[in-house]
């Protein structure tokens, strides 16, 4: 379905009902692209061996990196987009749509090109080794080659999700993964081709998923609709665009910085399998994170909206109730680290040194979980209304400003101990610095009226 009245009821139909309507579809399709990535990873655990999860592992700062410039684009033209229906300039927002699709074509295919040239020795800098090295190139190689279509069908999913249309980009992302699943050990295992089979999976669900949703975006009687010429860059429109997305942008950067600089403490604290551990924890926690991203998703279209259109005290509503199911979330995801670490890491290997290594990892890891839930919406929230400093700040604060300098620093104290435990320390500092930045926008927000221009608390609103 699409109308404006989908549009419009952001700004006016209950909160809780909203946030439900539109975080619970983003949770499931989250939640379902997690469970495919944890199903991919005990194929090839299983099948192919620990070494073949520690060449994923050492994907990760590169795949960090290939999201940070999808982020870049998409993010900051979802954002965009939901400000712009906020305000009812809806040939505005189909010029924001044309953009998303030029933006992504262009970063993806030259991130592709780059990437391929060097590709060897980005993935040893990322720390592969000569026993991991083929099984890292076999992946990353087929996954950059749909780089630009991932890119594109990314963004493309989250301008649906922000133009009213939550369940429709719920059931594609499904699809997507459900596609993917079936044909995993059909590539892996029946046609024998390992963890490339893997990647072809992923890069052939993702093709069909992207010629599904640019297939609705034809339909000119839809209110977000391509229009003519749709590859032809707007740089206003572009410049802005990227500047809002550039928060995300940099905290995939920082993720890969700091799993690169992660993967070479791994080696040298706990070898080869100790970036398998970690590759196995990332696949949990990131269950419960891809749940407060979920609800994240639901909650951008709705500040943003109510932002646009200067309804304050909505967008405080909608702050505070998506806080407080992050943080349950992610209260969830510590209790199963410290409770049932063993049988969650069993399904991934059954080696018993790489087990022990991510069993301990997990509980270490995680101890603190809960305020991860509270950083992640709280950066969201300045994401969401366009706050760029802000948000850009509070996505590098944890990971380069705290949990660089930890990962090397506590290992010296603790031995390979440390390593986990510079996650606990970088999250609890970021989310202090964190709680007093909400609490200054907050305070900002409770001296506007609903109709209130914002500038007449001055620039520092943003």
């Amino acid at each position: 379905m699409d109308s404006k009245q989908n549009t419009l009821e952001l700004g006016t139909k209950k909160i809780s009902s909203l946030l439900k309507d539109y975080a619970v579809p983003a949770i499931i399709a989250m939640t379902a692209s997690s469970l495919y990535n944890m199903v991919d990873s005990i194929f090839i655990g299983n099948g192919i061996g620990s070494l073949a999860i520690s060449g994923l592992g050492v994907c990760f700062p590169l795949m960090n990196l290939s999201t940070a410039f999808g982020t870049l684009v998409g993010v900051g033209g979802a954002t965009i987009l939901s400000v712009l229906l906020g305000q009812k300039n809806y040939e505005g927002a189909n010029k924001v749509l044309g953009n998303i699709v030029s933006l992504n074509l262009v970063v993806g295919i030259l991130f592709m090109i780059a990437c391929t040239i060097w590709l060897d020795p980005i993935l040893c800098f990322f720390g592969a080794t000569e026993n991991t090295l083929p099984y890292a190139r076999d992946y990353m190689q087929i996954i950059l080659y749909g780089n630009a279509i991932t890119h594109l069908y990314m963004g493309l999913n989250s301008a649906m999700r922000s133009g009213g249309n939550p369940k429709f980009a719920m059931g594609l992302t499904i699809f997507t993964v459900i596609f993917n699943t079936v044909l995993d050990p059909i590539f892996i295992f029946t046609f024998d081709m390992g963890v490339k089979g893997a990647a072809i999976a992923t890069v052939i669900a993702q093709t069909v998923a992207l010629v599904i949703i640019m297939t609705v975006f034809n339909n000119r009687s839809r209110m977000l609709h391509f229009e003519k010429g749709i590859v032809r860059f707007d740089w206003r429109i572009a410049k802005e665009s990227l500047a809002i997305g550039m928060g995300p942008f940099l905290m995939n950067s920082a993720a890969c910085i700091v799993t690169l600089f992660l993967n070479q403490q791994m080696l040298k604290y706990l070898g080869d399998l100790g970036i398998g551990a970690f590759s196995i924890i990332h696949r949990i926690s990131f269950l419960f994170l891809m749940i407060v991203m979920g609800l994240n998703q639901g909650m951008q279209p709705i500040a943003g909206y109510n932002y646009g259109a200067r309804r304050y005290s909505r967008v405080k509503d909608i702050y505070k109730l998506t806080v407080k199911w992050g943080i349950g979330v992610a209260g969830v995801g510590f209790l199963a680290s410290e409770l049932l670490s063993m049988p969650m890491c069993r399904i991934f290997t059954s080696d018993p040194q790489l087990l022990d290594m991510a069993v301990r990892g997990i509980r270490l890891m995680n101890i603190v979980f809960p305020m991860v839930g509270f950083q992640m919406v709280s950066t969201n929230l300045f994401q969401s209304l366009g706050m760029v400093n802000k948000s850009i700040f509070l996505s590098l604060s944890r990971q380069l400003l705290f949990l660089l300098p930890a990962v090397y620093g506590l290992p010296l104290i603790f031995g390979s101990d440390g390593i986990w435990l510079s996650y606990p320390l970088s999250d609890l500092i970021a989310s202090t610095i964190t709680l007093v930045m909400v609490l200054t926008l907050m305070k900002k927000f409770n001296k506007l009226q609903d109709g209130d221009d914002p500038s007449i608390l001055g620039s520092n609103i943003k």
